[in-house]
């Protein structure tokens, strides 16, 4: 099982960034919360900041690691890892996907999701 870390940012209004897949890569075309795999060795933190510095060129914080998400695909399975996270310099620039975007959690359609990500939505539109 590969474990992977992904950021929940959310803005002053509520919204959250979402990252697009690019085309032809593994799950290309959906929307994902950004993040990446845990090097051996790393703590959630340290692997979550430098994915975000490495993708969207941001110094960011992890505040809280919420429950784990194991998801079984056709050649995978992966154990994905939420942390409420805020930023604290930069800019969100997409440089590993095809485009980022802010969302409220009801403007993002589950079905564009990547479907590991769908419970952890799930988790945020529960109060």
């Amino acid at each position: 099982m590969i474990s992977v870390v992904c950021a929940i940012i959310e803005d002053e209004a509520g919204r959250f960034l979402l990252a697009k897949r690019r085309e032809g890569k593994c799950l290309g075309g959906f929307w994902e919360f950004p993040g990446g795999k845990l090097e051996e060795g790393e703590s959630i933190e340290a692997a979550l900041t430098r994915e975000l510095q490495e993708e969207l060129l941001i110094q960011a914080e992890v505040f809280q690691i919420l429950e784990s998400v194991e998801y079984h695909y056709e050649k995978s399975s992966i154990c994905l890892i939420p942390c409420r996270t805020r930023i604290l310099s930069g800019i969100p620039t997409a440089l590993e996907h095809s485009e980022i975007g802010w969302f409220s959690v009801h403007e993002i359609d589950r079905s564009s999701l990547a479907p590991a990500d769908v419970p952890i939505l799930a988790m945020l539109a529960t109060p």
